[in-house]
């Protein structure tokens, strides 16, 4: 018997016909988006994880967390201060 490959494209157009998975991925998508900009920011400046939270006055782990977005509530003011803390500008745009 012949088996179908399922591309993950393929899967994820079917998967997001469903508004509720749409709405789940779309807020997730944001989320791991700036956390791999905040990762790449970090380390484009040279700066390891403990460097960074010893900016903010935080741990490491809580930069991790950040970083794997495990940490689900970033404030505004979270991300200015990151921004800050990499000499970097915080841009926030509707679309």
């Amino acid at each position: 018997m012949k088996t179908k490959k399922l591309y993950f494209d393929d899967w994820l157009k079917e998967q997001m016909k469903s508004a509720e998975f749409s709405k789940a991925y779309k807020e997730e998508d944001i989320r791991a988006r700036l956390a791999v900009k905040i990762a790449e920011t970090r380390q484009k400046k040279g700066l390891s994880q403990g460097n960074l939270a010893r900016k903010l006055h935080t741990t490491q782990q809580a930069i991790s967390d950040i970083e794997t977005f495990k940490h689900s509530n970033l404030t505004i003011s979270t991300l200015q201060k990151i921004a800050q803390a990499l000499n970097s500008q915080l841009v926030i745009d509707f679309r």
